[in-house]
């Protein structure tokens, strides 16, 4: 399992990646080596936001390959993402970068002006599982290029 996301409505990052492009987000990241994926949406918001959060809900899970020609990582092979996506209430905290690490910019975003923003995919997913509520945890997928990204 590599990514959890905590999808929240209007909160986005922005990410930059090994190859100094950037793109905007949601606070997720990987589950650490025996680490219950719901502590780990708790643990990846307070370290790329600086919010202490809940867990409200599973969202739902979304599993895509990235093509190794489609990854920002130079020789690299290809890649399955998996997903898992949570509502999350914001219990405390103050917004911040995260310290050392990818999230350079986190900030609240409106709905509206998210369709303008150069983003991940996760982005579109997430909202989509936060707007629809499949009773199968699952939506299509999202298609890539223009301003979304993998």
């Amino acid at each position: 399992m590599d990514d959890l996301i905590a999808p929240m409505p209007d909160q986005a990052a922005r990410h930059v990646g090994h190859d100094g492009a950037s793109n905007w987000t949601l606070p997720g990241g990987r589950v650490e080596h025996t680490e219950d994926p719901f502590h780990t949406v708790i643990r990846e918001v307070r370290e790329e936001t600086g919010y202490t959060a809940a867990v409200k809900r599973l969202l739902g899970v979304d599993s895509r390959l990235i093509p190794a020609t489609e990854r920002a990582v130079p020789g690299g092979s290809e890649h399955q993402n998996v997903g898992v996506y949570y509502e999350v209430r914001l219990l405390g905290g103050r917004l911040r970068a995260e310290p050392n690490g990818e999230t350079a910019e986190p900030t609240w975003t409106p709905i509206s002006d998210i369709a303008d923003l150069r983003r991940s995919s996760l982005v579109d997913i997430g909202l989509a599982l936060a707007r629809i509520r499949p009773a199968t945890g699952h939506v299509d997928p999202v298609p890539v290029g223009g301003l979304i990204q993998h």
